[in-house]
């Protein structure tokens, strides 16, 4: 699923969908489902777009292509006027529904459906193997999550079985989730760790019979998580795979800053340097290039160039040029999506290519995200805003005490945000 406007990740999304959304100084949030049915053997892919979609398909294009003596693809399946309907997707199962000649026409027996724009390591094998095993005719990844995080969440009850016995979209009444609570002995049968109370959350990942999923969307329903699997739970045998590894649905601004930042810890519980690689567009960039400077715990990708300055706990992107004397604290650089001009480098004697997305001299910034192609002059402060209010200001945005530089935006040398 190729994500709706993505709101709550403005100004983002602004001119991309959420799925495009880099993460992580050279990656896109799609990159991460793809990645996973690629390293889970599932070769064949759709993705269902619809909103500010012309950079999530550049991306899509230019980084997945597969030889010609595979039988593996990922093909857009934009939104689109037919003589079936003139109307756009109104939800999930209705981008599903939409485009079902194309689901039917290939020979397999199941079909996951993925969000596009979640942060997690599946093997899909093992859910497709617990689906097979439990004859289920629809299989539903989930989680235990805390129960403040299960008010945003459609939450779940199982039998002994993993059989789903009940499903509430967002709980909102404490009598409500506390009818939801994992209990013993299924607490201790799922190895779930005793301690606060824990629900069972959809992770928006589910595995159909294809025949089944032909059916359940025989109707006008619009929506998997509000309609299509409340319905089923009661005339078909719907199963939960439960998952304990780390899931984050980067939402909101504040989520999407501390997921991204969590990676540069010492142990970030979404490792990088993992086995089974993250997939992405290919740049065929420099390696990044450090003069006399001091970096902790940060994420520097290909192509960057750092000088006389220090980085604690940052992510600098692709192509990104951060010149002498600056101090970055808690800062995400989404890079650049070209290289600048030949120029000459801060100490007027080295020449050498600069990228376009600059950051000058003397630059302190702090709890920040600066979006691609941004250029930054000199002597520029960027504070921490925790605790005050959003804003919304012609060259930047504030959200959650996060300053967001949006794409493309130049600030002035001397700007004090």
């Amino acid at each position: 699923m190729g994500g709706g406007e993505g709101r709550r990740l403005f100004p983002l999304t602004k001119e991309r969908a959420k799925p495009a959304v880099p993460i992580a100084g050279k990656y896109r949030l799609v990159d991460i489902p793809i990645s996973n049915c690629i390293n889970s053997n599932i070769r064949r892919m759709y993705i269902l777009t619809q909103f500010n979609s012309a950079s999530l398909h550049r991306h899509l294009h230019d980084s997945y292509q597969f030889d010609r003596f595979s039988r593996g693809f990922v093909e857009v399946l934009a939104a689109q006027q037919t003589f079936g309907g003139s109307s756009w997707y109104q939800g999930t199962a209705d981008a599903v529904r939409q485009n079902m000649r194309f689901l039917m026409q290939d020979q397999y027996d199941q079909i996951v459906i993925l969000s596009g724009d979640q942060l997690y390591r599946l093997d899909f094998r093992h859910v497709l193997e617990q689906h097979l095993d439990t004859q289920a005719d629809i299989t539903i990844a989930t989680i235990p999550v805390r129960r403040q995080d299960a008010k945003s969440l459609g939450i779940m009850a199982i039998d002994d079985d993993k059989r789903i016995v009940r499903f509430v979209e967002k709980p909102k009444e404490d009598a409500v989730l506390d009818s939801l609570r994992i209990q013993e002995p299924l607490r201790t049968k799922l190895s779930i760790p005793a301690g606060e109370d824990q629900l069972l959350a959809s992770m928006g990942i589910y595995v159909f019979n294809k025949e089944v999923l032909r059916q359940a969307l025989d109707n006008t329903m619009t929506d998997f998580g509000k309609h299509i699997i409340p319905e089923s739970i009661a005339g078909r045998r719907v199963f939960a795979y439960v998952f304990q590894g780390y899931w984050e649905d980067v939402g909101t601004i504040r989520s999407f800053f501390d997921a991204n930042l969590a990676m540069c810890t010492d142990k970030p519980s979404f490792n990088l340097f993992d086995r089974s690689p993250v997939y992405t567009h290919a740049r065929f960039l420099p390696p990044a290039r450090l003069v006399n400077s001091h970096v902790n715990q940060s994420l520097l990708a290909d192509g960057s160039i750092i000088t006389h300055s220090r980085l604690d706990h940052c992510i600098v992107g692709v192509r990104t040029f951060i010149d002498a004397d600056c101090e970055l604290r808690n800062t995400i650089i989404m890079g650049c999506d070209f290289l600048g001009s030949r120029t000459v480098a801060s100490d007027d004697t080295d020449p050498m290519g600069i990228p376009h997305m600059r950051i000058g001299r003397r630059c302190k910034i702090s709890r920040a995200i600066i979006d691609k192609n941004v250029r930054i002059g000199d002597d520029v402060v960027i504070e921490d805003k925790t605790g005050q209010p959003d804003v919304d200001a012609p060259t930047h945005y504030v959200r959650d005490g996060i300053v967001i530089i949006p794409k493309n935006t130049d600030i002035p040398a001397g700007t004090r945000i």
